[in-house]
């Protein structure tokens, strides 16, 4: 028993496994009810002009051009272990809406490595563009926790801000993202 208490703590991707299971049964399932658009007037698409993201081929992604669209950003690196456990419900969630030009991914690695990143990603078959941080990141969307995973609404405004594991697969977060997109 001890054994498989130090492999869960100090082992990520056992650590990892130990937190999917405890999605499968329920637990950290993001909440959607709460209105983040509510208190959060400061953080509009105007404010986000100059928050820009940039891919392995140095393609650059500024958040105030993708007014019209929800935006789900993930900051997430490839040594932690909550953001492991919940890269296939966000794989799962990619794999939904790939191809709906209204809703936009933005994987950011906090590392900043897309060599390692890019690894991961082709390990586990995961088709997520992967982006790193290319400008100042108002503390609002990303305070240095990992993960952390914000959406935008097709008005540039906050609708969902969460740190920590979450599993954003399940059918209540797809709908939420419906509804944004319906908004």
């Amino acid at each position: 028993m001890g054994v498989l208490i130090l492999v869960v703590l100090f082992v990520p991707s056992a650590k990892a496994l130990m937190i999917q299971g405890l999605m499968k049964v329920g637990l950290f399932s993001p909440d959607t009810s709460i209105d983040y658009k509510k208190g959060n007037e400061n953080i509009q698409s105007e404010s986000l002009a100059g928050v820009r993201f940039k891919d392995a081929g140095g393609k650059v992604v500024d958040l105030g051009d993708l007014k019209g669209k929800v935006i789900f950003i993930n900051f997430w690196a490839t040594w932690c272990p909550p953001c492991l456990a919940e890269m296939p419900s966000v794989n799962k969630l990619y794999e939904q809406f790939k191809g709906d030009d209204g809703v936009v991914f933005i994987m950011v690695d906090a590392d900043s490595d897309f060599a390692k990143a890019k690894k991961y990603m082709d390990r586990k078959g995961y088709q997520m563009p992967v982006y790193a941080v290319a400008s100042q990141i108002p503390q609002q969307l990303f305070a240095g926790s990992l993960p952390t995973t914000v959406v935008l609404d097709k008005h540039g405004r906050l609708s969902y801000h969460e740190v920590g594991a979450a599993d954003y697969g399940n059918k209540k977060f797809v709908d939420f993202i419906k509804q944004l997109k319906a908004d």
